[in-house]
């Protein structure tokens, strides 16, 4: 170590014993006391305007909330509010810089302050902000905030709409539904990250050389400095890394330096961190990276950025996170991530809870749709440990023009506001494909803003080969991708709809499965699932992506995300006007589905916690015969019923197991899963409730209790029991409420008029249902009494807790716990390889013989066919000879066309039958055959009936399979593997 560093680990030891790390910047919540209309009166502007009759809210806070769920998503209320707050900062020194930072605004905003224009946003996704120090006067200080939320407003510079402001996906929560918060600041200091508006980075901090088993790497942060005084400024740059429990772990510094008066410079530290703790799936580790300016050893200004460290490596067709292989598994779930009566504007603790039951799921993937999303959701995935893919803005193809202008921007700012966040994984260009120029800027935007957060950057589709030189991951949405190189994983494999309402065709309120309103004239089938089919489909959707994990070749598929995980405010096809594909629905309540999800993901790759879970319940009519689905990753399953063995099971998809015609019985059913040596690995029980004889009040609890600040939310859930305290899983009793105390009623939702939001009864579904409670600013003791005819009544008591605001100012709340309940990531490997690819070293066919080898490139827009009316066949030289025992397919029109082939290894026939439908790719089992040459044959007219349809799609494009550009009587492959087993 040489004198330098010497000399400044001195000067840093000697600063800290000195003063507090903490210094100088004051950071404030800024959501108090804000007032609201709904209109555009004239002068709201101007400080003395009398705003006595708006209605005083906390922010955040939609002015249209009431829609949530209540409307149709187009059917959202637009127009203009405005909101307005008065303010005062005590002991403002002269020269302080004030800062306010919006987290975002629908869809545009027009900022005021004491009357002065501050400034405009218009993007409808990003954060914002602006200095308003100038405007600012000694005392009270009004702020007024115009805001525009029509679907058809135009950027005022350009006219040009915004491609993301879509009735389809977007849900239209107006006005300022995010947090706001004020900076104050010295003259120098170190910039926040809000590009656009006020053309700084902010800090930025990093880990590189990672030994993951070692747990150490080096860490840097970085900052930009302003200078906002008079005069030429030095100053010493410093930084200390504190762990989860607020110790000290690391401390570093640069050298001295000096910034001009109104320049910018940027300071850098780094230096090696032992003992390290490495943010992972499940375990959301986060540290305090400070970072502060000193002037004559004084500390004048400090910032908090909290991150974690984690390495991350994208290629092979894999995804790895600290060196350990992860297969994407997990949802597209809507931006606005909302809930019933009050949409995306929620309390932190709320998040992590919906977030989190997402991690239960064994989810590690969310990829957010089609617009960016907001600061507290991407915090809430650190916290919880989800990985998250990042989009900018866009709708459903590729723009030019001022368009593509406009997602550039977006992409730019949310990288600049998010690149700290570790749960960020990958940034996505587009949710349908975009070109190789455009792919490239995007790419170049994560090079010069975010060079060393081990980012992928990468779109929807990108499957051909000049694409995934440009792009670092993509994959279809339906259908399963394959690469050894770039990622592939699914964007949207099941897009089916079901309420949690409906069990199955045999339990109340009896919606036969499939039942439902034609949409556009086609059957709504998919549509209109019950719980069993719902769950069922899951498995089965998800079985194509298992199948072709890594670890089984060359070419691997690297997963997929379900949409969606929440039941949704957005387009939908059922019989509701919300979108119901959901594994939980809108109160986050678990379906079915969600524990399918469960069993079949836990684990990066290969399943390493056996699960079984039995689906529906065991409340059915005397006499009534059905089967019973049992959900496990076992090897095998067995079901008893009161202790009698009900026989084999038939195993499907892997890990349905279905025992049919089964005789109601009251009292236990019990499955029990076994490994491959007969040993039970794990059990699931479902037991008979008896008749509900009283309601039960319980509440989700928050960590924090609730805070009487007028934005809190208590969620608090209603169940029908047994005289055993038992839910009755088939209770569809009407539940009335009264509230009493300082509290406001949210309600919840429910299949009816208005989906009862906002009501005070509101019916059961399934024995169970949840309401929101908002606490107002007053603090006390609340009561929520709940009534249902033939039920004993319950009652409920929250107290919330007071909040201190001065001046409009109140402190920032301590975030939620982190989570870390899956625990750092194994050392381990996460699968066992289970087949052996054997290379191609040429390909031969006596029709288009020039393009045999697009059927073995790598490349899934590619392929080879015979001519019409020539041979249908092609012919593979293997690179050694092998014994073969699977051949995998790609085939044009994989879903709607099987094909009739023989296969034959140096001459002898191996396999003979015809192709199943499939979402892709197909096995083949062969006969064992040792041999080095490989011909593939039509073996007759390929048949198209029994077509898997696609009717979930809107645009039938997006299900073409090419099955319609190619003859019956020809062989198509798009792409050929062959494989040994070990």
């Amino acid at each position: 170590m040489d004198r330098t560093a010497l000399a400044l680990i001195a000067l840093l030891a000697a600063a800290s014993a000195a003063t507090p790390a903490w210094a100088a910047r004051a950071q404030y919540d800024f959501n108090p006391g804000w007032k609201l209309t709904v209109g555009d009166p004239a002068g709201a502007h101007q400080p003395g305007f009398d705003d006595g009759a708006w209605k005083p809210v906390t922010l955040p806070r939609a002015w249209n909330e009431d829609d949530a769920y209540a409307r149709d998503i187009v059917d959202h209320s637009t127009g203009i509010a405005w909101y307005r707050k008065r303010f005062s900062i005590e002991d403002r020194a002269p020269g302080q810089k004030v800062f306010i930072e919006f987290e975002g605004a629908r869809q545009a905003a027009e900022v005021f302050v004491n009357g002065r224009r501050i400034g405009l946003h218009e993007n409808g996704v990003t954060a914002f902000g602006f200095d308003i120090g100038p405007a600012m006067v000694a005392g009270e200080n009004v702020v007024a905030v115009r805001t525009d939320n029509r679907w058809d407003y135009r950027e005022q510079a350009t006219g040009q709409r915004y491609q993301w402001a879509d009735r389809n996906f977007n849900a239209n929560y107006g006005g300022l539904p995010k947090n706001v918060r004020l900076h104050v600041t010295e003259s120098l200091y170190q910039t926040l990250p809000l590009l656009s508006n006020l053309g700084t980075t902010g800090v930025y901090v990093y880990a590189r050389d990672f030994d993951i088993p070692g747990r150490s790497a080096t860490v840097t942060a970085e900052s930009e400095v302003h200078n906002g005084s008079h005069q030429v400024r030095s100053f010493t740059y410093e930084v200390e890394v504190r762990d989860k429990d607020g110790k000290a772990v690391a401390r570093f510094a640069a050298p001295p330096q000096t910034v001009a008066a109104g320049a910018t410079v940027t300071a850098r530290a780094g230096a090696k961190v032992e003992g390290l703790h490495f943010w992972s799936w499940g375990y959301g580790y986060l540290y305090d990276v400070v970072t502060t300016l000193r002037v004559d050893g004084k500390a004048l200004d400090s910032v908090v950025t909290r991150t974690g460290f984690r390495k991350t490596g994208f290629g092979d067709g894999m995804v790895k996170l600290n060196d350990r292989v992860l297969q994407m598994k997990g949802y597209a779930q809507r931006t606005s991530n909302e809930w019933p009566a009050v949409g995306v504007s929620v309390p932190p603790w709320l998040s992590d809870y919906s977030n989190g039951l997402a991690v239960e799921s064994n989810a590690n993937l969310i990829r957010w749709m089609h617009v960016a999303p907001w600061r507290q959701d991407v915090e809430s995935l650190d916290r919880v440990g989800l990985i998250q893919a990042m989009p900018a803005g866009d709708s459903e193809r590729d723009v030019g023009d001022r368009r593509w202008g406009q997602r550039v921007e977006a992409m730019r700012d949310a990288i600049v506001y998010f690149r700290n966040n570790p749960s960020i994984l990958f940034y996505e260009s587009g949710n349908k494909g975009v070109s190789a120029g455009h792919m490239a800027e995007m790419r170049a935007l994560r090079d010069r803003y975010d060079p060393h957060g081990g980012r992928a950057a990468g779109s929807r589709e990108m499957l051909g080969g000049e694409l995934q030189e440009v792009a670092e991951y993509g994959g279809e949405m339906l259908y399963i991708n394959k690469s050894a190189r770039n990622p592939m994983w699914a964007m949207e494999y099941m897009r089916d709809e079901g309420a949690r309402k409906f069990w199955d065709d045999f339990s109340p309120p009896f919606h036969k499965d499939g039942d439902g309103p034609p949409h556009k004239g086609q059957s709504a089938a998919t549509y209109n699932r019950n719980g069993d089919s719902f769950a069922l489909e899951t498995v089965r959707r998800w079985h194509d992506y298992w199948r072709e994990r890594p670890g089984t070749g060359k070419r691997v598929s690297s997963g997929g995300v379900n949409i969606i995980f929440s039941d949704s405010n957005t387009h939908h096809r059922g019989a509701e006007n919300y979108r119901r594909s959901g594994e939980v629905d809108a109160m986050r309540i678990p379906k079915d589905a969600f524990f399918a999800h469960q069993v079949m993901w836990d684990g990066w790759v290969d399943v390493e916690r056996p699960r079984a879970h039995i689906v529906g319940h065991w409340n059915y009519a005397a006499g009534t015969v059905k089967p019973v689905h049992v959900i496990s990753s076992a090897e095998q399953v067995r079901l008893t019923l009161n202790g009698r063995d009900l026989g084999p099971a038939r195993q499907s998809d892997r890990f349905t197991f279905t025992f049919d015609a089964v005789a109601f019985e009251a009292g236990e059913l019990k499955a029990v899963g076994f490994d491959a040596r007969g040993r039970q690995v794990c059990e699931a029980v479902l037991m008979t409730a008896g008749p509900a004889v009283a309601l039960r009040l319980s509440a989700i609890p928050s960590p924090h209790g609730l805070r009487a600040d007028g934005a809190d939310l208590a969620l608090v859930q209603v169940e029908a029991v047994d005289a055993a305290g038992r839910r009755n899983p088939v209770a569809l009793d009407t539940v009335h409420f009264e509230l009493a105390g300082p509290a406001e009623w949210r309600g919840g939702i429910a299949q009816g008029p208005g989906n009862h939001v906002l009501a005070r009864v509101l019916p059961l579904e399934g024995g169970v249902n949840r309401v929101l409670v908002r606490s107002t600013t007053q603090a006390g003791e609340i009561l929520l009494r709940a009534r249902a005819d033939g039920l004993a009544p319950a009652e409920f008591t929250l107290a919330s807790a007071p909040v201190a605001v001065s001046g409009g100012l109140a402190a920032l709340p301590a975030p939620p716990p982190l989570r870390f309940a899956r625990g750092p990531t194994p050392l381990t490997p996460s699968f066992a390889p289970s087949r052996i690819a054997v290379p191609v070293a040429g390909s031969t066919a006596a029709s288009n013989g020039e393009r045999a080898a697009l059927s073995v490139d790598d490349d899934e827009t590619t392929s080879w066919a015979n001519e019409p009316g020539a041979p249908a066949e092609i012919t593979y030289r293997l690179a050694r000879p092998a014994l073969l025992r699977e051949l995998v397919l790609k085939l044009t029109g994989w879903r709607e066309r099987s094909y009739p082939l023989r296969v034959l290894v140096d001459g002898a026939e191996v396999y003979r039958g015809t192709t199943p439908k499939n979402l892709g790719y197909v096995t083949l089992s062969l006969a064992p055959r040792h041999g080095s040459e490989v011909t593939i044959a039509l073996d007759g007219q390929a048949d198209d009936a029994g077509a898997i349809r696609m009717l979930e799609v809107a645009n039938q494009a997006n299900a073409d399979t090419g099955a319609q550009q190619v003859a019956r009587s020809q062989l198509s492959i798009v792409e050929a593997e062959f494989y040994e087993l070990p």
